[in-house]
């Protein structure tokens, strides 16, 4: 009972911080601000967003898993892959996202795509992260194993 409470907790937890941070690049990017009139529908550039933020979610998985299997006994190898993955994936999310994000001249609901550029953003930099984390593991991990 005190696990599933805890993980609940961290799960709103992380959705909100996730929230904070799309709305601090949005007010970064200066394109917080509503639109008079919203686009609704499937637009060009929101498809483009949408497919970065596809591609950096893929990219954060991938790093979580690598990080837990580079932490494993199965050895150091599917953990480099991963972490290549994971940092390929969250480079080409960040820079979607942020082209986008350059490119929009309108906030939330004009159909640029703001949102989903700043998600692919936000989560492009977690996957890059994440990589990191998993390619100096692995790294230490080689070095001290003295291969």
């Amino acid at each position: 009972m005190k696990r599933t409470f805890a993980i609940i907790l961290a799960a709103v937890a992380a959705a909100v911080l996730f929230g904070g941070l799309v709305y601090a690049v949005l007010m970064l990017a200066q394109v917080s601000e509503p639109a008079a009139t919203t686009v609704y529908g499937l637009t060009l550039r929101r498809l483009w967003a949408t497919a970065a933020a596809a591609v950096a979610l893929v990219g954060v998985v991938i790093g979580g898993f690598a990080l837990n299997r580079s932490a494993s006994r199965f050895g150091t190898t599917s953990g480099h892959l991963g972490a290549i993955v994971a940092l390929g994936a969250g480079l080409i999310a960040v820079v979607n996202g942020g082209l986008n994000l350059a490119m929009a001249d309108g906030g939330p609901g004009t159909g640029n795509g703001v949102v989903g550029g700043a998600a692919a953003f936000v989560l492009g930099l977690i996957a890059l992260a994440l990589g990191g984390l998993v390619q100096a593991r692995v790294r230490r991990t080689a070095m001290s194993l003295g291969k």
